[in-house]
């Protein structure tokens, strides 16, 4: 076990608490950051790389025919787990977006390709639920579990905005806690269904769920009724049996008082280590615990923490994410020092020894040497596509400064790009934007101004232009006047002067021959007509 210092190279404010820690191909990544869109990452979705003690961030891109995926905090993400059997991807359903709505929606993330340079393709889709279907939420959980050759997913808990009756001025932003039903819903038909069980009365939110085969358990979690972390846990068994699923639950005596922990998964046994969360609102829970669940249940064990260093101990909150097995990204604020260019400290804890890690990582390294050869084609041809480049320096290409994340290398989106204050009543923000138009994907859709010396650009979204007119203003060579210089909403070219063609006579060549002409009266043309025949 070590606790590691990390240097963010020029990516420290990015990461904030909410975001999500996910693991793809081996690749570390991190999802719902702050500042989306950046030019340099509009997807919103880093590669996250520790090595050196520093940590670097590198924009990942998506395939062509996915779906948009916005910036999400504290949603629900289940991980389809190889180790059961299951391919490798994420499950992420609600969250809370920038400009303050919860989410409701399914997303599907999976691996799409590797690039010859080993960079990774997300592919991401939008699954929709028919039936009884969970509505907006966030600080939920999800599981998969397994039954009788079947899968599911069971979701549950959660904090969502008060119905939409009861809500008022005064509570328009009040959240309370979902009611504490099971969401069970499979991914092959996006049937769900949703089960009330008597020993289940309270909501809660931000707790854990662990499941092993058609078992989940709940952890902890905080409820906003009590305003309490009760030392809960409770056991959920699924049978999905042919007709109707078949739910039971059972309350057992050995919960945690914890909420917003972090779980990682340390190899294919079920064994997992909680660090971190809190057990009251200004007590963080600084003990470390094994996780183990087996075919008689679930067993804690004490593990011993790591050496705790003073602004771990003295800082009121704390945020992470599990960065692989054994391994845990931990941030903790630096609690109002001017000094301090970022706001957040940030360490890796190792629950595995030197030698383990080194192994691990050999290993990796021989995997994704084989992978990246068995994919591609013959040595030679292999040897021609990396311009001379040594198969080795390919798992280390991504450190190039070209490559990484630099928070220095972006201009200040309020002034200039398509992040501008284009009028007085612009209401574009990088930070809440979302697409408008159906040509937008990453950027808002601007419209050029011809009035003024050079004219300016202008988003069309302010200009309240609708969507056919901002076609038919994107084609052609058409001059648009804004509303602030109080032209014409756009006003056709001056149509091109007709030139009249010219009229070309030909040239009479000199000393030209022309054959001899001979004029007959009709009397000789009859003699000789006559002479001939």
């Amino acid at each position: 076990m070590s606790l590691q210092p990390l240097t963010p190279v020029n990516c420290g404010s990015l990461l904030q608490p909410g975001c999500s820690l996910l693991q793809l191909d081996g690749e570390v990544l991190l999802f719902g950051q702050k500042g989306w869109p950046k030019r340099s990452c509009p997807t919103g979705v880093f590669g996250v790389r520790l090595k050196h003690g520093e940590m670097k961030l590198r924009a990942i891109s998506f395939s062509n025919d996915s779906c948009y995926l916005p910036p999400l905090r504290c949603p629900a993400v289940c991980r389809l787990d190889p180790y059961d059997g299951l391919p490798e991807s994420y499950l992420i359903h609600g969250g809370r977006t920038p400009n303050n709505e919860i989410s409701s929606s399914l997303y599907l993330l999976t691996m799409d390709s590797r690039g010859c340079n080993r960079k990774l393709t997300l592919c991401c889709k939008e699954k929709e639920l028919v039936g009884e279907v969970p509505g907006a939420r966030y600080g939920h959980t999800m599981s998969m579990v397994q039954s009788r050759g079947k899968t599911a997913c069971v979701l549950f808990g959660g904090r969502s905005y008060m119905p939409a009756g009861e809500r008022t001025t005064e509570t328009w932003n009040s959240v309370v806690d979902c009611p504490p039903q099971v969401f069970l819903f499979d991914l092959e038909f996006g049937c769900s269904s949703a089960h009330t069980l008597p020993e289940l009365s309270d909501g809660q939110s931000f707790h854990l769920a662990l499941a092993r085969e058609d078992c989940v358990y709940f952890l902890g979690g905080h409820s906003l009724t009590s305003d309490s972390r009760p030392p809960r846990l409770f056991r959920l068994r699924v049978e999905l049996l042919q007709g109707s699923p078949l739910l039971s639950c059972e309350t057992l005596d050995t919960g945690i008082s914890i909420s917003s922990a972090i779980i990682t998964r340390t190899g294919p046994a079920h064994r997992y280590i909680i660090l971190g969360g809190y057990q009251a609102d200004s007590q963080k829970r600084m003990e470390c615990s094994a996780v183990i669940l087996n075919e008689k249940g679930i067993h804690f064990e004490h593990l011993e923490t790591p050496k705790w260093i003073p602004d771990i101990i003295h800082s009121r909150t704390w945020f992470g994410g599990s960065a692989g097995e054994g391994s845990v990204l931990l941030g903790v604020p630096t609690e109002g020092r001017p000094s301090q260019q970022d706001m957040h400290y940030f360490y890796q804890v190792n629950f595995q020894s030197e030698g383990e890690g080194k192994e691990e990582e050999g290993l990796q390294g021989c995997s994704q040497e084989s992978t990246d050869y068995d994919d591609s084609t013959p040595l030679e041809d292999s040897e021609e596509l990396y311009f001379g480049r040594e198969p080795h320096e390919l798992l280390d290409s991504s450190d190039e400064e070209g490559d990484i994340y630099n928070e220095d290398d972006e201009d200040d989106e309020s002034q200039t790009g398509y992040w501008i204050k284009c009028c007085l009543g612009c209401q574009v923000d990088p930070n809440t934007w979302e697409p408008f138009y159906s040509t937008e994907l990453h950027r808002p859709a601007m419209i050029f101004c011809s009035r003024g010396e050079g004219g300016h650009w202008v988003h069309a979204q302010c200009m309240e232009l609708s969507e056919t007119l901002l076609l038919r203003l994107s084609q052609g060579s058409k001059k648009y006047f804004c509303q602030d210089h109080g032209g014409l909403p756009y006003q056709e070219t001056t149509p091109p002067r007709q030139v009249m063609p010219l009229k070309r006579t030909p040239m009479k060549v000199k000393d030209r021959k022309t054959p001899p002409t001979f004029k007959m009266s009709p009397a000789k043309k009859s003699f000789f007509r006559r002479l001939f025949d």
